[in-house]
């Protein structure tokens, strides 16, 4: 739930990137900290091993504009990959107010990518938290590289629900944006609702909702030359609320590798 000063009139939404280790979470946070403008945003801090890997979290504070009278602050942290700080994975997760789960597009890093998800839904409900109530938006990350997992795999095993999903490159920026201007339609007008649902319903009247997260997310970033256009987004219509949110069974991911394996080899053998 987001965390709301009634005194100070300050709200901030917390985004927590999820994903297996060097997935690229705290890319992602990197390059949007370097593309917006400074004032439109807080220190990145980082806690790292010596190897570059995230020990807790980091986090990017962003001002996000306004809801009614309250400034709102977008909190993106990262939790860590590695499987030996599930603890600390758990911790970040709470309170959460939207999830992206960056996953590692090569093939070899499927298995991972499948036991980070279920692990993010183990830990949401030990945390007391429904992973179907939960924004959710996918990243498959990394696809400026070969031997990629393809997305419709993806997309069979880890969203069969059909949440919105963007291919990115988070090292070269394509995506990154895509990726927290979906996050951010999904999370705003539920805080909004929550605090002020009849300011919602005129909004969503109007039809100026989604251009005013638009404008929010975009009018902040600085005026730099991409290096090359991102994928577009390719939300698809939201679940139904009664959907479950799960990896496939056994039998069906193990038929999905072996098409994967044999796709993987017969391109390793043209």
């Amino acid at each position: 739930m987001a965390f709301v000063n009634y005194v100070t009139k300050n709200l901030a939404i917390k985004i927590v990137y999820y994903g297996p280790g060097l997935s690229g979470k705290t890319t992602n946070l990197r390059y949007i900290y370097y593309k917006l403008d400074a004032a439109y945003r807080g220190d990145l801090i980082c806690l790292e091993t010596d190897t570059e890997r995230t020990i807790f979290f980091d986090l990017l504070p962003i001002k996000a504009g306004l809801i009614g009278d309250f400034k709102v602050h977008f909190q993106l942290l990262t939790v860590p990959g590695q499987v030996f700080y599930e603890a600390s994975r758990k911790s970040v997760l709470r309170g959460a107010d939207g999830i992206i789960f960056v996953a590692d597009s090569q093939v070899p890093l499927l298995d991972a990518n499948l036991e980070s998800f279920d692990g993010l839904r183990r830990n949401l409900l030990e945390n007391e938290m429904d992973l179907n109530q939960m924004p959710l938006v996918f990243q498959y990350n990394k696809r400026d590289l070969e031997y990629l997992i393809p997305v419709e795999t993806f997309n069979n095993l880890l969203n069969p629900h059909g949440c919105p999903y963007i291919e990115s490159s988070a090292i070269n920026g394509w995506g990154v944006f895509e990726t927290l201007h979906e996050i951010a339609k999904l999370t705003v007008p539920r805080v909004r609702q929550k605090l002020f649902p009849e300011e919602t319903k005129e909004a969503r009247e109007r039809g100026e909702e989604e251009r005013a997260i638009e404008r929010e997310i975009y009018g902040k970033i600085q005026a730099v030359p991409p290096e090359k256009k991102a994928p577009e987004a390719r939300p698809p219509s939201p679940p139904p609320s009664e959907a479950k949110r799960r990896v496939r069974t056994q039998e069906e991911i193990e038929r999905e590798l072996e098409r994967l394996a044999k796709e993987f080899l017969d391109k390793k053998t043209e």
